[in-house]
């Protein structure tokens, strides 16, 4: 059954949030450009330092294992996460300059860390900062959005094959963004505990069997995500080398901005459910369509691309929503939120390894396909229950 329209999804409530959590999603939008770099440089990257499909994979291993040690702690003290994250990852991607192969491991593990820190609690403060989960955190994925959209720009302004000044400016971008998180009301990183006249108790922690299938989904979301665009970029190029990698990862990313712009109306015609299970089911269609063709036209991979960013967009948003609309007790989800980064530590690099085995990308890019696949036969247990408000405070 469609949603019902509120007062909450017009233009004047969506504008309120936007001033309030500003400097978050400032800071959120900077955080959105070094959680992509490595797919639209990594062509550039590969030439540097002479490496495989394999050895690249390695890079975003090295990233999101730092986000799934991060993830564990994020959640316990949201406004100290929300800093450390600015500092790491500001730190991690100015070392990125000039870090040899080796030592960039060194730098992304850093610089995963920053980024788990940051988004973990951010996604907690945007999800519990109103019972409208859904729309208040695809306006905090908008934001995400608009710095993945700002890094292949920034990569193409700088040059491709000249990747000291993009991490350098890059590094800079992130420092004002820490900055201005800095200046986040207290009230939202630090709520007080409930009050004893509250109508109800806090919820506990999820079952651990629906606990696990929210972990799971999440895990295969963040992998397939990053994988998608990590990878599509050089997908692109090895059919088509006159496509820009910088090109193709903005076309991804700006798609995906635009369904998260799309939410908010959406959900006024269908239901969260709804739009979470049609938004599955075009990734897969989408996905397998480009792997049947045995060379996809260079307009196919545009297309592809731009349907892949329009269908996945959603997906991420709608999760955390039905997960938080099942559980107040976010100190204890910081092993969940880990899960996502287990999920971008594993599946970008076992698609390249799945490349450089059968020989192509076009093989390394079953293992997103089969994610997409599994996250669609997952879907019935994390919808069973119909997501509920917060419990309010009595007056």
């Amino acid at each position: 059954m469609p949603s019902a329209p509120d007062n909450l999804s017009q233009g004047p409530f969506a504008f309120a949030l936007w001033r309030r959590l500003l400097p978050l999603f400032a800071c959120t939008a900077a955080w959105g450009m070094v959680t992509v770099m490595l797919g639209p440089l990594l062509p550039a990257l590969a030439a540097r330092w002479h490496i495989q499909d394999a050895q690249a994979g390695t890079l975003f291993t090295a990233s999101f294992l730092g986000q799934l040690v991060g993830a564990w702690f994020a959640t316990r003290n949201l406004r100290l996460s929300l800093l450390s994250g600015a500092v790491l990852s500001t730190a991690g991607t100015a070392a990125l300059a000039w870090a040899s192969f080796p030592i960039a491991h060194l730098a992304l593990f850093a610089t995963g860390l920053g980024l788990s820190f940051g988004l973990t609690a951010g996604n907690v403060v945007a999800g519990t900062s109103t019972p409208h989960r859904a729309r208040v955190l695809a306006l905090f994925n908008v934001s995400w959005s608009i710095g993945a959209i700002a890094c292949p720009a920034l990569i193409r302004l700088c040059g491709t094959a000249n990747t000291r000044p993009f991490f350098l400016i890059t590094a800079a971008i992130v420092l004002i963004g820490g900055l201005a998180v800095a200046t986040l009301p207290r009230s939202l990183t630090n709520p007080r505990p409930a009050e004893p006249h509250t109508t109800a108790s806090p919820r506990p922690l999820l079952p651990p069997l629906l606990l696990a299938l929210f972990a799971v989904s999440i895990l295969l979301y963040i992998g397939n995500e990053n994988s998608l665009g990590g990878w599509l970029p050089s997908f692109a190029v090895r059919n088509h080398p006159i496509l820009p990698a910088s090109t193709i990862a903005l076309l991804y990313w700006l798609s995906e901005l635009a369904s998260r712009l799309l939410m908010g109306p959406l959900l006024q015609r269908i239901s969260e459910a709804a739009l979470y299970r049609a938004s599955l089911f075009t990734l897969l269609a989408t996905q397998a369509m480009l792997l049947l063709l045995p060379h996809p036209p260079s307009a196919w991979i545009l297309t592809a691309t731009l349907l892949t960013g329009l269908s996945i967009g959603p997906i991420y948003p709608l999760i955390v929503a039905f997960l938080l609309a099942r559980t107040d007790n976010h100190p204890h989800l910081g092993g969940l939120f880990a899960s996502a980064s287990l999920g971008g530590a594993t599946l970008p690099w076992l698609t390249g390894f799945v490349s450089t085995r059968f020989g192509g990308l076009r093989a390394g890019l079953l293992v997103p396909m089969a994610g997409i696949l599994l996250l669609l036969l997952l879907a019935p247990g994390i919808l069973q229950q119909k997501p509920t408000p917060s419990p309010k405070v009595s007056s």
